[in-house]
């Protein structure tokens, strides 16, 4: 089986922007190291990503979603491509508020029919607002 052809920042960012959800998040990739196996993604406040009107805070789901995304690219990066969730654990440590949160995700490991990524995901102040652990399917699906 050939390797993968390597994902850039250029790449993924033109996946995102196919894909309406991750699209109307407004999610973009900053950062990726293939070799280390991270990547770290973007979302900015917007309506769609707000807890309630005028609170500037991120809502839960919408927190969970970038964690799902980048643990789901940072297992991309080994294997070529986007690949299915099969499993996620989001634990929420502070309210985030905007103007954006910073997804930093890591590919625990990667074998043949699962990868494990582990994500942390910062505030604008730089503050851990949020951490997951994204089990993927490590078949480009």
């Amino acid at each position: 089986m050939a390797e993968p052809a390597p994902l850039t920042i250029e790449a993924i960012n033109e996946m995102f922007a196919a894909s309406p959800f991750i699209a109307a998040l407004s999610m973009e990739v900053t950062a990726l190291d293939a070799e280390a196996g991270t990547v770290t993604v973007r979302m900015p406040m917007g309506a769609i990503a707000e807890r309630g009107v005028g609170t500037n805070q991120f809502h839960g789901g919408a927190l969970a979603s970038l964690v799902d995304v980048a643990g789901d690219f940072a297992v991309a990066l080994a294997v070529g491509g986007a690949v299915p969730t099969i499993d996620l654990r989001v634990d929420y440590l502070r309210p985030a508020f905007g103007p954006h949160v910073e997804a930093r995700a890591r590919a625990r490991r990667v074998g043949r029919t699962v990868g494990i990524a582990d994500v942390d995901v910062m505030g604008a102040d730089g503050k851990l607002v949020t951490i997951g652990r994204g089990c993927y399917s490590a078949k480009v699906g």
